[in-house]
């Protein structure tokens, strides 16, 4: 693993920890709140999204028949990881919360702790190896 590498993949945990930080700063700071809601929005989805980076990579975007632009495949993943770091940051903010909620354990530090947690041992998970396309008969039309 290469320097470059090593400081893409703890990011996120480093925000995490950022935001954790920034909670000692007064309640109505501007970066503050600013820290916490980037590393909501963003920090445990990009972790997760990395482990399974080669599996998302394995199978291309296919566009439109019609009109089969350069970039297409390029932007369609790009747009494809962006969504899915927002959205699985936000479903791992909204079950560690419920988890916490049930528990009678919920408070705004104990929700930001525990997903940093989480992301910082995502950062340490190995990526997941792609499985490999499906072949088909020849002579079978797909």
């Amino acid at each position: 693993m290469t320097p470059q590498e090593l400081v893409v993949r703890m990011l996120p945990p480093f925000g995490g920890w950022l935001a954790l930080a920034a909670l000692a700063l007064p309640g109505g700071s501007p970066l503050r709140g600013a820290a916490v809601v980037l590393f909501l929005a963003a920090g445990p989805g990009a972790a997760m999204v990395r482990v399974c980076a080669p599996a998302l990579g394995a199978r291309p975007a296919e566009g439109p028949v019609e009109r089969r632009e350069a970039d297409f495949a390029r932007h369609s993943d790009l747009l494809e990881r962006l969504m899915l770091t927002l959205f699985l940051s936000i479903g791992a903010l909204m079950l560690v919360a419920t988890v916490l909620i049930a528990t009678h354990t919920f408070s705004a530090q104990r929700v930001l702790l525990t997903l940093t947690l989480l992301t910082t041992l995502a950062a340490f998970c190995p990526p997941l190896r792609a499985s490999p396309r499906p072949r088909t008969p020849k002579g079978s039309a797909q």
